[in-house]
């Protein structure tokens, strides 16, 4: 499948005027690879995004500088719930500022529960794709699902491409919370070895109305430690539940994805 329908109202609020040509014509590609139905009826799909030489896109949590991307399947059929798997992203650094994404491609895995019987998978993704100027791009999708498949070996070399567990990494995380002029302080300490000289914490919250700032760190041996300030998006005064953070550690080309914290 290619699609590629460039969003220009909010094309123009990111880019300088540019015209049509000077985009290349393979700027990003999307094919859906349908993937596999388990024993126990839940199945593995994936979008794969094949992006122009020199170009990237961005991870679910891009950073200042990135455009985090939207995935909408409410057109899908016999799907009730769909949860992408991201692969380890890298560290991007431009004019002082930090985005969080892939080159090249990605193919990101779709682990996808079903009503039961004949699905398909419909929707869209919109994303950013950057390299001295960003293009937002909407790619519209959809492919039924067979009811059994073989194992694709693109998807699953994404799915080893994953984070770590806090278990699987052996980490324990703290976090402490103090309130400031601004909001809230969160100070994160996690006992881990490095994971290479250019370590990067990233800091999200299940909830919707909190936002957390990018971080910080420093590391002591094996602690790292990560600050960071948390907001309330409507301004008033935030709430942090240590349980609803999620806190990924980049480094190296490996990652580690720590559900939740306790308080310390």
């Amino acid at each position: 499948m290619r699609t590629l329908l460039l969003l220009p109202a909010l094309a123009c609020l990111l880019a300088p005027p540019l015209r049509a040509e000077t985009l290349p014509d393979d700027l990003v590609t999307l094919e859906v690879l349908p993937g596999w139905r388990s024993a126990e009826g839940r199945h593995m799909a994936a979008l794969r995004l094949t992006l122009a030489p020199g170009w990237k896109t961005y991870w679910r949590a891009p950073g200042a500088a990135g455009l985090a991307p939207l995935l909408d399947f409410d057109a899908s059929t016999g799907v009730s719930a769909a949860e992408p798997r991201w692969p380890v992203p890298e560290v991007f650094h431009f004019n002082g500022m930090r985005s969080i994404g892939y080159h090249d491609a990605v193919t990101i895995p779709l682990d996808l529960t079903l009503d039961g019987g004949p699905a398909r998978l419909a929707g869209e993704i919109e994303i950013g794709v950057c390299d001295e100027i960003c293009v937002p791009v909407r790619l519209p999708f959809a492919v039924d699902l067979p009811e059994a498949g073989d194992r694709d070996p693109a998807i699953a070399a994404a799915l080893v491409d994953r984070p770590l567990t806090a278990e699987e990494a052996g980490v324990q995380a703290t976090c402490a919370v103090a309130p400031g002029a601004d909001g809230l302080g969160l100070t994160v300490h996690l006992a881990l070895p490095p994971l290479g000289p250019d370590e990067a914490v990233v800091i999200e919250s299940a909830d919707p109305g909190l936002w957390v700032s990018e971080t910080a760190i420093t590391r002591d041996g094996g602690t790292l430690v990560a600050i960071a300030q948390a907001l309330a998006r409507d301004g008033g005064a935030p709430s942090l539940d240590r349980s609803r953070l999620r806190i990924t550690v980049l480094g190296e080309g490996r990652a580690v994805d720590i559900q939740g914290c306790q308080a310390g």
